[in-house]
């Protein structure tokens, strides 16, 4: 089994968003690589460039294709959110040694949309012509939805991290049965890699009977459910167990 690990991060994120990761896997001897998707500059995190909104998903899994071609072996490869569709992705083109997928967002095909999604995206729906535009969640969605399980202080410090994010790309991945895009389709047969699909059921935006889809999509998937997390499962309390269970996968992988 492979010793490098590229970890993707997910909507409104950057490659900072695994330190907790990045850690815990450089302590048992991994190379981690967390890069930072197109356009997610932190550094311009409240000035976004304006081509961060047209950016397409199949953009980032080409870039993201491009990093894993630099390396001197196929890598595991572990995606939160969005980056667990990536990872997907980025499987069905035979480019992971190993696949995980934390909370991911769902392929085409497996519908995504439930009272609780719509209002997580809420403020970004209801605002005209959001597909070619950067988008932010407001603080009280990105509550609400994703950092649920947080302190209040926490919800503070991890908010003020975010990003925009590309407004393409969450039609895609969304509206796809809307004619937002197919850039999001998975074609399972070609994923031969091991799957970890990884769900947590106190997840608002991505909700685990969605999760439970996904790992059925793939035959030979692993699919673990942690009835104490919800969708910031890679620092909300309790992290290290979900990181166990993974490096103990990856473990018995061989």
């Amino acid at each position: 089994m492979s010793k490098t690990i590229f970890m993707i991060h997910g909507m409104w994120g950057t490659g900072a968003f695994w330190d907790n990761y990045k850690s815990f896997f450089e302590e048992k001897g991994y190379r981690v690589i967390t890069p930072d998707l197109p356009y997610h500059d932190s550094a311009r995190k409240d000035d976004p460039d304006p081509r961060l909104g047209k950016i397409r998903l199949l953009d980032y899994a080409a870039e993201m294709e491009k990093e894993i071609s630099k390396l001197d072996e196929k890598p595991i490869i572990i995606g939160h959110s969005m980056g667990g569709l990536l990872t997907q992705m980025l499987g069905s083109r035979n480019l992971g040694s190993a696949l995980v997928a934390l909370t991911p967002a769902a392929p085409v095909g497996v519908f995504p949309i439930t009272p609780s999604v719509f209002r997580s995206f809420f403020s970004i729906l209801t605002t005209w012509g959001f597909w070619h535009k950067p988008v932010r969640q407001t603080f009280n969605e990105a509550c609400y939805s994703m950092l649920n399980l947080l302190s209040p202080e926490e919800q503070k410090t991890e908010y003020a991290k975010f990003v925009h994010e590309s407004g393409r790309m969450i039609a895609s991945v969304g509206l796809w049965m809307l004619g937002g895009g197919l850039d999001g389709r998975v074609d399972a047969s070609k994923v031969t890699a091991p799957v970890l699909i990884v769900g947590g059921k106190k997840d608002r935006i991505t909700p685990v009977w969605v999760i439970r889809q996904i790992a059925k999509k793939y035959k030979h998937a692993t699919y673990k459910e942690f009835s104490n997390h919800a969708h910031w499962i890679v620092s909300e309390p309790n992290w290290e167990e979900v990181a166990k269970y993974v490096a103990e996968w990856l473990e018995n992988l061989g």
